[in-house]
């Protein structure tokens, strides 16, 4: 598997065990990071101590929270080129309803060949424009209803 590629199966749910370990283990590690760039991890199995990004420190810590809520987690490269299929699957909608955004312009992808393929951060960019469209639909349509007095 390549950097930018996602893993074909889906990531593994944690365990029971797995979770509650992931439980303990994020609410110590938030605790003990500091406010610096970077962090000095002790590992007990090999006794070494390592440098470590504090960003990268709390990106484990999210990762842990999210196990402990019995979530299993991707990490994918912000840069990857995804499949159609892919960023359906990350959009959470189907793959003809990707493809239709995709001849509509609403997302900028690349031809590899005949494949499409969609940067990462183009989905990202595209969710959260598509977020704050949605925010702004129900705002007015919540307006309109007070301005109806239908009450609600």
């Amino acid at each position: 598997m390549t950097a930018a590629a996602l893993p074909t199966p889906p990531p593994a749910l944690p365990t029971e065990h797995e979770a509650k370990l992931a439980r303990e283990s994020s609410r110590l590690l938030a605790a003990s990071i500091g406010r610096g760039d970077s962090a000095r991890v002790k590992v007990v199995e090999g006794n070494q101590e390592i440098d470590v990004p504090v960003s990268a420190l709390r990106m484990l810590v999210d990762i842990l929270a999210q196990m402990a809520e019995g979530n299993a987690v991707t990490i994918v490269p912000y840069h990857a080129e995804l499949t159609t299929q892919q960023a359906a699957d990350f959009l959470i909608v189907s793959r003809p309803h990707l493809v239709n955004l995709l001849e509509h312009n609403k997302l900028s992808y690349r031809k590899v060949g005949s494949h499409r393929r969609i940067l990462f951060k183009d989905l990202v960019e595209y969710q959260q424009r598509s977020r704050v469209e949605r925010k702004k639909a129900l705002d007015e349509l919540a307006g309109q209803a007070q301005e109806l007095g239908l009450g609600y």
